[in-house]
């Protein structure tokens, strides 16, 4: 039988958190951690172990190199630096320079799976990514506003006293500043915000506020931890598990746009089918003019980012 296999380059906070979600829920039965930092994985490598024999399955972690992810489901990219500007942008050319480093040697070692991008600004080098492999564009994508998303479901569930389970909510566009809120694709349990509000208050949100605190969200917990752990390796975990069981759901990630919403030739997040090939399906949403308007406005955002890019990184 197929083992659930899945490559974790880049074992920091965030790339040893998606490890153990993985591992605690049971969602893959191999691990392979990678690092620069030989040691770091095998540290990580350790603790897991160390974990596993009180947990209610069978996982087995290793650490090896980049030859030795040929065989891997997934390879998640979780490279980077931490920096405290609060703008994912001051990561762009050292993350453009590791992903450089080791994407063709991944796929030159026979990796055909699919690659999940952390990596910041996680847009761009998903695109990056994409270019350097030369895969479908269906195999190459990032979490995206998957993470935006949950905050900003987890805000608008506290503000309405509504579970967030029966919201239909997300944010698209960048992962970043420039993300914007469909507003008008809003759902409690099917019924439109808009219609809800003008019948109850608890359902008339602050929209700006609201879209503020979810964008925001990240850097309130970078601000005492000194990085992000928990959400995106809940984001991260929840997308695996969508490809190993060929679930079909409707997430938001960063994939590439082919003409929906006008747009070309770049990574920017809106609600796509996740199965067992990655990306199945993109929905292009109807947006309002003022949504589609600050739709395009994050896409301008992110070209004008990609100019930024030093191509000798």
């Amino acid at each position: 039988m197929k083992t659930r296999s899945v490559g974790i380059i880049g074992v920091g906070h965030v790339g040893a958190h998606c490890a153990y979600s993985l591992s605690v829920q049971g969602i893959v039965d191999e691990l392979i951690l990678v690092d620069i930092n030989e040691q770091k994985a095998i540290s990580e490598c350790q603790d897991l172990r160390d974990s596993v024999a009180y947990l209610p399955h069978r996982v087995e972690v290793r650490t090896g190199g980049y030859a030795d992810l040929k065989d891997c489901d997934v390879v998640v990219v979780s490279v980077g630096v931490i920096t405290k500007s609060q703008n994912r942008l001051d990561e762009l050319n050292v993350s453009i320079g590791m992903v450089n480093s080791f994407v063709k040697q991944v796929v030159d070692a026979g990796f055909d799976g699919i690659f999940i991008v952390i990596t910041n600004p996680c847009d761009i080098i998903a695109r990056q990514v994409h270019k350097l492999s030369g895969f479908d564009k269906s195999r190459v994508f990032g979490t995206g506003t998957g993470l935006d998303s949950s905050r900003f479901k987890a805000v608008l569930s506290r503000q309405m006293g509504i579970d967030h389970k029966s919201l239909v909510a997300y944010t698209l566009g960048e992962h970043g500043d420039s993300q914007m809120a469909p507003w008008s694709h809003v759902t409690v349990n099917g019924k439109p915000l808009k219609e809800l509000a003008e019948k109850d208050k608890k359902y008339d949100v602050d929209k700006a506020a609201v879209l503020k605190e979810a964008t925001g969200g990240g850097w309130v917990t970078f601000a005492g931890k000194g990085c992000t752990e928990f959400g995106i390796a809940s984001t991260l975990a929840r997308f695996v598990y969508a490809v190993f069981h060929d679930e079909k759901v409707v997430m938001p990630c960063s994939t590439q746009m082919n003409g929906e919403y006008g747009q070309h030739d770049i990574f920017i997040s809106t609600p796509c089918v996740i199965g067992k090939n990655g990306v199945e399906e993109v929905f292009e949403l109807n947006l309002t003019e003022e949504e589609l308007e600050q739709f395009h406005h994050s896409c301008d955002v992110i070209r004008t980012n990609i100019g930024f890019i030093n191509e000798e990184a």
